[in-house]
């Protein structure tokens, strides 16, 4: 199935994404107008520590207008390979470096509107290292044992999808077979 472009402009430009609109030919031969987030992806990591928990960040999500629990996360720098980002990431949010990290998945965040693609990582055998967060971050780490984080996420506790989807990603590897 194809779209065919008719065309393409650049409205918005910002520091973390582009808004393109398209104007697109449907196989049905209707014309539609589309805007489109051009975002040049994302990570998020799921840091577990020697203990069994997993490090969350808790911070103040303006758009949510509350703070929200989440995994580490953020957008990749403009080159960056995955992990690379993965690795800084969990060192400027969460302070812990990982000695392994593990590629879990990856999924589309919003292919409705957004080229958004996220990787995720389990990162493991973690170690203080701390980087210089972003200026616009103001988060504290919070430290969850892995069932209470799946227990969390199936009530709600949880509500940020990259977060809900990295834990599923993750499920096998972090929560026994049930029977266990």
């Amino acid at each position: 199935m194809t779209f065919e472009v008719i065309s393409q402009e650049t409205v918005y430009r910002g520091r973390v994404f582009d808004v393109r609109r398209e104007s697109v030919r449907t196989p049905q031969g209707v014309v539609v107008p589309l805007d489109i987030v051009d975002h040049r992806g994302a990570v998020t990591i799921i840091p577990v520590d020697a203990e069994g928990q997993i490090l969350f960040i808790r911070q103040y999500r303006h758009p949510a207008g509350k703070e929200l629990l989440e995994l580490p996360a953020g957008v990749m720098e403009l080159g960056e390979p995955p992990e690379a980002s993965a690795h800084r990431e969990v060192r400027e949010e969460t302070g812990m470096a990982a000695e392994k990290l593990r590629k879990m998945g990856e999924f589309f965040l919003a292919p409705g509107y957004s080229t958004e693609f996220m990787h995720v990582y389990l990162a493991t055998e973690l170690y203080y290292a701390p980087l210089p967060g972003d200026v616009d971050e103001v988060l504290s780490v919070v430290r969850v044992p892995i069932a209470e984080a799946y227990r969390k996420a199936r009530q709600g506790e949880i509500q940020d999808a990259k977060s809900l989807a990295a834990l599923l990603l993750a499920r096998d590897e972090l929560l026994p077979p049930a029977g266990e």
